[in-house]
């Protein structure tokens, strides 16, 4: 299989990050590698295409994080491995839990704190953005762990670029005219854009910041994409764990 990794992530070795593809086991059409049980795939498969996912990054489906996604700004505050509920991050401080997020064109970020060995997974598309729950996790990490910008480390997965992502005057006029392009009368949103720059302008530095460059529209081999590929598409799976002991 393929799974895509981070090249900032690698410098802590405390760390297990990994992101999947829709390449593995020799999967087919429609839902090809898919880790979701909510996109009509079989249950049976999802849930081998899981473990082996998890097995090649050296964890078990047992010790990871799942989140019910709903386009929200509900932050969980994780303590033990399993379905969660309905949220769209995840934050722990416990090793040997993974937090997974579900991806399919919406920005997946990963959020290490080196100093405080905090995680974080965040799930933010349009919805999440105009909600700010990037900023509101950060905020969080602030208030509750005494978390510094300088110490954050971010990882932004792969997710839909803006040249790709059109989207109605509703869910434009939510949102600032510096993340909107205006073309042939249709307009296109950056939903990466404004949730890179949530982590700036929270302080952290650009050096501290990974930006997958893949657009999950375009790399229609390698790449899920709700987008494009409607009721077909299935989904990725992202995960960051602490090592345990």
């Amino acid at each position: 299989m393929e799974i895509i990794f981070s090249n900032l992530f690698r410098k802590f070795p405390e760390i297990i990050f990994g992101f999947s593809t829709k390449i593995g086991l020799k999967r087919e059409a429609p839902f090809h590698f898919n880790l979701s049980l909510t996109v009509g795939d079989n249950a049976d498969v999802v849930k081998e295409n899981r473990d082996y996912f998890f097995n090649r990054l050296g964890l078990s489906t047992c010790q990871i994080a799942f989140q019910k996604q709903v386009h929200s700004d509900i932050i969980k505050f994780v303590e033990t491995p399993g379905l969660v509920g309905e949220s769209d991050a995840l934050i722990t401080k416990i090793p040997g839990i993974g937090l997974a997020i579900s991806a399919a064109d919406c920005s997946p970020i990963f959020i290490y704190d080196s100093e405080n060995k905090i995680i974080a997974a965040v799930h933010s598309g349009w919805k999440g953005a105009q909600k700010q729950i990037l900023k509101k996790v950060l905020g969080n990490l602030n208030f509750h762990f005494k978390s510094k910008p300088e110490n954050l480390y971010v990882y932004v997965g792969p997710s839909i670029s803006q040249k790709n992502y059109e989207v109605g005057s509703e869910v434009a006029v939510l949102f600032d005219q510096k993340y909107l392009l205006i073309k042939e009368k249709k307009i296109y949103l950056d939903v990466l854009g404004a949730n890179v720059d949530m982590l700036l302008k929270f302080g952290i530095s650009k050096e501290n910041i990974e930006v997958s460059e893949n657009c999950t529209f375009e790399e229609k081999d390698l790449l899920h994409s709700y987008r494009r590929d409607g009721n077909n598409s299935g989904r990725m799976l992202g995960v960051i764990e602490l090592k345990g002991e």
